[in-house]
């Protein structure tokens, strides 16, 4: 019986960091990008906060 495994292979994962690690040196992901990628992320988690009032924007 074969098994199937799922996630990403080792080879994958290191496609995937060199690609980061390129982007972010060509400034196409900056830290600004990544503020607003973690604010977007907080508000859809704790949607139930941004409901009440609460202000998820960092820094």
């Amino acid at each position: 019986m074969a098994y199937y495994r799922r996630g990403i292979s080792l080879l994958g994962l290191i496609y995937i960091l060199v690609g980061l690690y390129v982007a972010w040196v060509h400034d196409y992901i900056t830290p600004a990008l990544l503020k607003d990628i973690a604010e977007a992320l907080l508000a859809v988690l704790l949607w139930f906060l941004v409901l009440l009032g609460v202000d998820l924007h960092l820094g």
